[in-house]
């Protein structure tokens, strides 16, 4: 028994220690600190227990009860035992002998010990209290599918803060066109990444020219969004929403859609179909706080 409840307490230690960066976002570590300190209490109680059985059974216990050792308030340890569990002295088990006897041994009408039987009623008590609470009660408790349903809803809106703070809660339903220093860092995220597939300046290699009017998945700033995050491997164009943040990826799409119109030489044949869009802002030259110059991606963008 001991054992088993070493290794229990051990592994919620290890399972507290692992899961201890994620807690702090994700759960409340109160409740495992209490089971760890419960866990601990009762492996005590469990050694003490021990250390008293083994000098009960080997007749330590008695023999100091013999030399007038007394024990915990005056009591030996054997004689505690006895009236905890109601055990009758030999010399008064006459008191309780049925007249049944085989074999040299007879039969007694012992009590059960009374914390086997407060237990037992304990669990029926608990039992009726349990069923009420979470059975017929106009206002029942959740069940374990509802505990879990509100733990993930939970999580759910803590990691949404937790991104919201890392500014990582643009996707391509609420993504939008940046400008100024976001379509600079756009840039250079271009450069370090997409220039050996669509060109230096956005016109196109391996991948399509990213400066015309034709484009193969959707010219919107969303469409351009969700094709950087999720790519296109179809084309061997890889999805990068697990190298870039989504930040990132809206600032690459901002710059993309700033140099629409630049015209590059040795632009690519116009590839997809043809966009339009009545408020797409004008092109800027390469330096401009507002635009940016092409770089490069190893993947089709368009």
């Amino acid at each position: 028994m001991i054992v088993g409840i070493i290794v229990f307490s051990a592994f919620s230690a290890n399972a507290q220690a692992a899961n201890a960066a994620k807690e702090a976002v994700f759960g409340n570590s109160s409740l495992l600190r209490y089971l760890l300190i419960f866990i601990i209490f009762m492996e005590l109680v469990a050694i003490f227990a021990i250390i008293k059985w083994i000098r009960f059974f080997t007749g330590i216990e008695e023999l100091q009860t013999a030399k007038g050792h007394k024990g915990i308030m005056g009591l030996s340890f054997s004689n505690w035992w006895r009236k905890f569990n109601k055990i009758k002295p030999i010399k008064d088990e006459a008191e309780i002998d049925m007249g049944h006897s085989y074999d040299g041994i007879r039969e007694l009408d012992n009590v059960l010990p009374p914390w086997f039987t407060w237990s037992f009623i304990g669990t029926i008590i608990f039992g009726l209290i349990y069923l009420w609470r979470f059975h017929a009660s106009a206002n029942p408790a959740p069940d374990q599918y509802q505990e879990y349903e509100h733990s993930v809803a939970q999580a759910k809106m803590k990691l949404d803060a937790y991104l919201a703070s890392k500014g990582d809660a643009v996707d391509e339903n609420n993504v939008v066109m940046l400008g100024g220093s976001d379509i600079e860092a756009g840039q250079k995220l271009y450069v370090a990444s997409c220039v050996a597939c669509h060109g230096a300046k956005g016109e196109g290699g391996v991948g399509p020219n990213l400066t015309d009017d034709f484009w193969i998945h959707g010219g919107k700033i969303n469409d351009v969004f969700k094709t950087i995050k999720l790519g296109v491997v179809e084309k061997g164009m890889q999805s990068w929403k697990d190298v870039f943040s989504a930040t990132q990826i809206a600032q690459l799409s901002s710059y993309i859609k700033s140099i629409h119109g630049t015209n590059p030489p040795g632009a690519k044949a116009p590839q997809g179909d043809a966009f339009k869009e009545e408020d797409a802002a004008p092109a800027t030259p390469a330096g401009d706080s507002t635009g940016a110059m092409p770089a490069a991606d190893s993947a089709t963008t368009k």
